[in-house]
């Protein structure tokens, strides 16, 4: 396999780790992919990941692939803030010069990150919008948190994302609790690039939609990560998802990193023998 080249990184992830549960000497070494668990065996402990390193560059997008409980949606939600790491160096060269540790932001400073350096697309986009809000006023309340004060410049915000979306312009007032999941997904799209993030988390974003309404988020997600130079990461089970988006990808196996490649390459001729395992089913 040829040698993996990374440009100048946007985002450098080294050492990332989360246990739940006590952290006891040889838990690691009693968990992940060659012993067959990420629970240890006598304290109880999961240890969901450990040890994940990459780096994106901008205009580059990451997958993370591997079953339900790999791991995979862990080191995303970490890297967001959702939820408190264990170990590890997360660093983003556009948020405080990279000199900060993502990782240990106080609350504060991590809401100031996510306004316009980090946003996150979920799977349910109940996480992601206020479902009693419209449209519009989902991708309006990034913006006034930004210091958007203008109520025009931000109503032509709003249409101009909901356009690039493909969202009906006159349903920009239409609560969104009344959309179709597909619909909100596309809000969801709009709102998380309202500041023009350097970085956007895609957690499985077409799980639970049909295939057509699929195709079309995927179709719609790949021209907006090229049109804005996104770097991103998309974490998902389905290669034909991580195939679409990404140029390169790390297959999680038990909360650890089994490969990492090309997604042509490791489609073609995967290594590891989970990462061979996955990639049969997909083609089965």
């Amino acid at each position: 396999m040829s040698k993996i080249v990374i440009p100048d990184s946007v985002l450098k992830v080294s050492g990332l780790g989360k246990i739940y549960g006590p952290i006891t000497d040889g838990a690691i070494e009693r968990t992940g992919s060659h012993v067959g668990t990420a629970r240890d065996s006598q304290t109880g402990s999961i240890v969901a990941a450990w040890d994940v390193n990459f780096e994106v560059a901008a205009g580059e997008a990451l997958g993370i692939v591997g079953e339900s409980g790999s791991g995979k949606s862990t080191v995303l939600r970490c890297i967001a803030g959702d939820i408190d790491s264990s170990a590890g160096d997360v660093r983003l060269a556009t948020f405080e010069n990279g000199e900060s540790n993502l990782l240990s932001l106080d609350a504060a400073t991590r809401r100031k990150m996510r306004i316009d350096q980090v946003s996150v697309v979920y799977q349910d986009p109940a996480e992601g919008l206020a479902l009693g809000v419209t449209a519009g006023g989902n991708i309006a309340d990034p913006l006034t948190a930004a210091g958007w004060r203008n109520f025009e410049g931000i109503r032509a915000r709003a249409r101009d994302l909901l356009q690039r979306t493909e969202v009906p312009l006159d349903r920009m007032d239409d609560i969104v609790r009344s959309f179709s999941g597909g619909m909100r997904q596309r809000v969801q799209i709009a709102r998380a690039l309202a500041n023009n993030p350097r970085l956007v988390l895609l957690d499985e974003p077409t799980t639970g939609l049909d295939a057509s309404v699929a195709s079309g988020v995927l179709d719609l997600i790949r021209g907006l990560l090229e049109e804005f130079e996104l770097a991103a990461i998309v974490v998902s089970h389905d290669f034909s998802v991580i195939e679409m988006l990404t140029e390169r990808c790390i297959v999680m196996h038990h909360g650890r990193v089994v490969e990492n490649a090309l997604t042509d390459q490791l489609l073609e001729d995967p290594h590891h023998p989970y990462s061979q395992k996955l990639v049969s089913a997909a083609r089965a």
